[in-house]
């Protein structure tokens, strides 16, 4: 008899239990390896608290696996425990679908990012800026300062507005005017004024046109383009600058007028008190 096959106390062999003891090792080793990448690669595409949770299910999964792997080494029936494991799994399973589908929902929204902490978004009606994302749901301080946690699943199958995705965001008035006034001196005044503004683009370049020719009014569309992280500041600063700017003009946005015709029975009624107060 060698030294490897020889038997210990509990029937094990000095080779076995090297064995056991290597599987075990080499699981560690491989376990830090992954965490120590997984932060590497992702450290700049994730949240600090969704990467450590990545860190420990990669680390905790590859230990399990080792573990099962050096007891199926040395011997150990793994029927039974898989019988075990697999009437659990089922009882599991049913109590914690939602868990799992807002586990691969998360998986799938840090693969795909189309959220991002500090984004303003509008999910699922729910509008505000995004404070983190993680493994199974997702939190959004609304722009009343509320906080809203929301499941990962419904945030993967919800229609997303993300309001800075892109780098810039067009916003429109509708300004009226008196029929009178000219619209063409009010679009001269007003493309003059934006083409002052420092934030408001160039390229796409601002579009003053009559849109529609209302009741009391001559309508001006105005749109412009600013940089998503200022266009509300932008937006309600150019809104006073403009009806400051008409009225400097000589242009006015009237008030709602109303056309009364009276009949001749009326009028006369009207016209015999008035002659009668006289």
């Amino acid at each position: 008899m060698d030294f490897w096959t020889m038997e210990l106390g509990s029937g094990m062999t000095v080779g076995e239990l090297v064995t056991f003891v290597l599987i075990i090792a080499a699981a560690v080793v491989i376990a830090r390896i992954v965490r120590v990448n997984t932060r590497r690669i992702m450290k700049e595409r994730v949240p600090r608290n969704t990467l450590n949770n990545l860190e420990k299910l990669f680390y905790y999964s590859i230990i399990i696996i080792g573990f099962v792997v050096a007891l199926s080494s040395i011997g150990f029936s793994l029927s039974g425990l898989l019988v075990a494991g697999g009437i659990m799994g089922i009882v599991i399973g049913f109590a914690s679908q939602t868990v799992v589908s807002n586990l691969i929902s998360g998986l799938f929204l840090i693969a795909e990012k189309p959220i991002k902490v500090g984004d303003s978004v509008n999910i699922d009606n729910v509008a505000g800026v995004v404070e983190d994302v993680r493994i199974l749901s997702t939190t959004i301080r609304t722009f009343d300062g509320i906080y809203t946690r929301m499941p990962n699943d419904k945030v993967f199958s919800s229609n997303i507005q993300n309001y800075v995705a892109h780098g810039a965001r067009r916003f429109a008035y509708s300004i009226g005017i008196r029929y009178r006034d000219d619209a063409d001196k009010a679009k001269e005044v007003i493309e003059g004024l934006l083409g002052t503004h420092p934030l408001i683009l160039k390229e796409p370049a601002p579009q003053v046109f009559v849109d529609e020719l209302g009741n009391s009014s001559v309508n001006l569309k105005v749109r412009m383009w600013a940089p998503s992280t200022h266009w509300y500041g932008v937006y309600t600063e150019m809104l006073w600058k403009i009806k400051v700017a008409l009225e400097d003009n000589g242009i006015q946005i009237p008030f709602p007028q109303r056309v009364v015709w009276f009949e001749d029975t009326l009028k006369g009624d009207i016209t015999t008190r008035q002659q009668e107060k006289t």
